[in-house]
């Protein structure tokens, strides 16, 4: 076995020395829902949601000033094995269509007074095929969760993660068989809607991927730079650093899980700040969930990426808060 590239060290340094939540804030949001005019735990896990927030925002009195949904945007090289129904010009794409306003989640963001804020990851420069290749250096791997991090530099009171990228399920389905074991027909999903034969290719391109790199995923942080994407290390960044800075994560759907699975590889108690907002309509991503001792927010049959469940799961947030700090009490 070799030893871990230096170039992470500070990330799992990071990852490790993580603080604790503020238990006090919690007994303070416990006390005012005790005494709010409706029965004792009525409003069960809206109630949890003003728990969440108190908790990881280090605040009795938690707030919403500024909740943002931030999704990263990367290509990947393995989209030449066609393993998505749209070729990798799609990326771009729907970029300009979520920063024009014409996307789920900005629609969702701009009703519910949520911003937005879209990341570009070298688009132009796909990953490598993880196929034949890594996906990126370790250096360059460490850079791209670093440049992650940047996402909390607005000062968000809760802040959602998401992706978008052809063949960033591939990448992150290549992950989970590397962390969890079994097969590429075991974690492959049917992403943007591919058909069997799709299928099938994306499952190869997951074992073969698997047995290239077989001898070097060691540690979760070498998982993630042989198989995983830009958008999933950036998102990781964002984690780490959200915990850091006392902000809440909603984690959104399959790609954005994988970020969380890699913390929790190294460090089940990195994600304890994350909310999982929904299960997505890929099958592998409920065992995905379970396995990190986590429970969706919603169920809602979505496979749209880009970061519409995370939103969905702050406009339930800001439900919860609104009704914690405006109901009369008894």
């Amino acid at each position: 076995m070799t030893a871990l590239n230096p170039a992470f060290a500070d990330i799992v340094e990071l990852l490790t020395a993580v603080p604790d939540g503020d238990e006090a804030a919690v007994a303070a949001v416990r006390q005012r829902n005790a005494a709010l005019a409706k029965p004792v735990g009525s409003l069960g896990k809206l109630e949890q949601l003003v728990e969440f927030l108190a908790r990881w925002q280090h605040r009795s009195a938690p707030r919403l000033d500024n909740p943002m949904v931030t999704i990263f945007a990367g290509n990947h090289g393995l989209a030449a094995h066609a393993v998505s129904a749209y070729a990798p010009e799609a990326t771009a794409q729907m970029v300009a269509n979520m920063t024009n306003g014409g996307s789920a989640v900005s629609q969702i963001c701009g009703l519910h007074e949520i911003n937005l804020r879209v990341f570009e990851l070298a688009l132009e420069m796909p990953t490598g095929d993880i196929a034949t290749e890594a996906a990126f250096e370790d250096k360059m791997a460490a850079a791209t969760i670093a440049y992650g991090m940047e996402a909390v530099a607005g000062k968000p009171d809760v802040i959602g993660l998401g992706d978008v990228g052809v063949g960033s399920t591939t990448s992150a389905a290549a992950v989970f068989a590397a962390l969890y074991g079994g097969t590429g027909a075991d974690w492959a999903a049917r992403g943007s809607g591919l058909d069997d034969a799709g299928l099938v290719r994306k499952a190869g391109v997951i074992d073969q991927a698997l047995s290239v790199h077989a001898g070097a995923l060691n540690h979760p942080l070498e998982v993630l730079a042989r198989l995983g994407g830009r958008e999933v290390a950036a998102m990781l960044g964002a984690l780490i650093a959200a915990r850091h800075q006392k902000v809440p994560v909603v984690i959104d759907g399959y790609v954005a899980t994988a970020a969380a699975a890699i913390a929790h590889a190294v460090n089940p108690q990195a994600i304890e700040h994350c909310l999982f907002a929904h299960v997505s309509d890929a099958g592998p991503h409920g065992r995905v969930i379970a396995h990190l001792g986590q429970r969706p927010l919603l169920d809602l049959g979505l496979h749209l990426g880009e970061g519409a469940g995370a939103a969905l799961g702050i406009v339930m947030i800001k439900t919860a808060l609104h009704l914690h700090a405006n109901m009369a009490t008894a």
